[in-house]
């Protein structure tokens, strides 16, 4: 159900205070989802490069268990890494002033909209007398 004139009106009065206010922005900024998966992804790659220390540390002194921990651990951080790289790709809210869109597959060259996607478009494009 689309807003009213006052309703949008309201609601871009709040949008444009919220946005003037230092202190809010900061806040939002410093919970930027991007800076936290970037963080994320650092901390999974010394967690990786520590796995691979503990493996060839495990091979050297020739206990396997130490060998196939470091490898568990490689495994696991780089699946950490691949989750939160998917994760700062996702079109979350970033910062203040920033857009929040859906990511459309019709966007995207060379692949084909999905199931949803082409349920969307056929509710999109029904006749306006049948809901």
């Amino acid at each position: 159900m689309p807003l009213s004139e006052h309703e949008q009106r309201l609601f871009e009065q709040i949008e444009r205070s919220l946005a003037e206010d230092p202190k809010f922005a900061s806040a939002v900024r410093a919970s930027d989802p991007r800076f936290h998966a970037r963080r994320r992804l650092l901390v999974a790659a010394g967690l990786i490069i520590a796995g691979l220390a503990l493996l060839v540390y495990g091979a050297v002194i020739k206990t396997p268990p130490l060998a196939v921990a470091g490898f568990v651990v490689m495994l696991a951080s780089a699946a950490f890494a691949v989750q939160s790289h998917r994760r700062s790709q996702s079109p979350d809210l970033h910062v203040v002033g920033g857009t929040a869109s859906r990511r459309r597959s019709r966007g995207r060259a060379g692949r084909r909209p999905g199931f949803i996607d082409r349920m969307e478009d056929r509710w999109r494009q029904r006749p306006e007398g049948h809901r």
